[in-house]
């Protein structure tokens, strides 16, 4: 099965290994990546222990009628296993009762403890 985040590699050599704390995410755009995996896998508990202490919520609400279907990743800023803090702008495409949408989010990462976080959507 192909990983979710768009990178034309099986799931078992891309973001699983993410998912089940195998490894870390080295940049901030592979920890957005396997946020966005995540996502379409419904894996809460990936997507809080990767959140940012500062910012995240108690629980994540997923969509029952929503299924993510595509990620382009626009452009990242930093974000390299030299740096500390790093942008990424993406559009993350998606179904909900068949109608196709689109979110786009210019996100916000930090690496602290050897360990991308995300923080947020820059500029908020």
């Amino acid at each position: 099965m192909k990983c979710p985040c768009g990178s034309d590699r099986p799931y078992a050599d891309c973001c699983g290994p993410l998912h089940a704390g195998l490894s870390g995410a080295p940049t901030a755009e592979t920890l957005m990546r396997s946020r966005y995996s995540a996502y379409a896998r419904r894996d809460e508990a990936y997507l809080l222990r990767t959140w940012h202490p500062s910012t995240r919520p108690k629980h994540v609400d997923f969509e029952a009628n929503l299924r993510w279907v595509r990620l382009d990743v626009q452009r990242t800023a930093q974000g390299s296993l030299f740096d500390s803090k790093g942008t990424v702008l993406f559009e993350a495409h998606y179904t909900m009762d068949g109608r196709p949408g689109a979110v786009k989010e210019h996100s916000t990462f930090v690496r602290e403890n050897g360990e991308w976080l995300y923080v947020g959507e820059a500029g908020k």
